[in-house]
């Protein structure tokens, strides 16, 4: 479904080059849910953003149900079927809720209503507001997630979806998390610390100084974490990261 090779990103200034991503090699499979942590810093959002085309890497290719997409924009990627909720959601201004999820779902029959209510809101106090500086981030972030639920994808994207949201809202999301895998064929990729959406997981990816440190299964990844929190040291000997 999606394969990264040898993904590199750099940034330079006048002190020198800087790798933010450094030789990435990743396969992801079809109707799977994987989440992506590791420290702040460490590469994560980065590679969200590149996978989804809203920054180019600097070197590697990106292969996407079998297309090279590594030059293709956003926009195209995203009619290709790709989706991203981004960490800091884009207000939209002239344009209310509902018109907002019919335009994301294009020609797709949704249950607005149903959408809202899965990420937390509440649909009629919700479905005729204006996307503008009255909802708050965290409204926001919901709305944005709303978003892609409504489109047929076959993969989507979410950066931290917990940030910015009260705990009911985070039970109802990571609810919402586990029907999609469950009944949905799209592929999800998560960035998370919650462990929470990390026991939803088919696999975790472990990004760290812009490599990935470790691809494992959630039992021993929550397993060996607990381990290394009884430490003396309070930090993850074994995998070099400090989670």
């Amino acid at each position: 479904m999606l394969e990264l090779k040898n993904i590199s990103w750099s940034v330079q200034d006048e002190t020198g080059k800087y790798d933010i991503l450094n030789d990435i090699n990743l396969t992801l499979d079809d109707h799977k849910l994987y989440v992506v942590t590791g420290p702040n810093g460490g590469g994560k959002s980065t590679l969200a953003k590149i996978v989804m085309g809203v920054m180019q890497p600097t070197s590697g290719k990106i292969i996407f149900n079998g297309q090279d997409i590594t030059e293709l924009s956003m926009t195209e990627r995203a009619k290709m079927g790709i989706g991203y909720a981004f960490q800091s959601p884009p207000v939209f201004k002239g344009i209310n809720v509902r018109e907002l999820l019919s335009l994301a779902a294009g020609e797709e029959e949704v249950d607005v209503l149903k959408i809202l209510f899965d990420v937390g809101l509440c649909a009629t106090e919700y479905i005729d507001r204006e996307m503008d500086s009255g909802l708050s981030g965290g409204e926001l972030k919901r709305i944005e997630i709303a978003t892609i639920l409504a489109r047929e994808l076959d993969l989507a994207l979410f950066d931290e979806p917990e940030a910015g949201i009260d705990l009911w809202s985070f039970q109802r999301l990571a609810e919402t998390f586990a029907t999609m895998h469950e009944n949905n064929r799209m592929t999800l990729l998560i960035i998370s610390h919650q462990e929470r959406i990390m026991n939803l997981a088919d696999e975790i990816i472990v990004i760290a100084d812009g490599k990935i440190r470790e691809v494992t299964d959630k039992e021993k990844f929550l397993r060996e974490l607990v381990l290394k929190e009884d430490c003396a040291c309070g930090e993850t000997c074994e995998r070099g990261v400090i989670l």
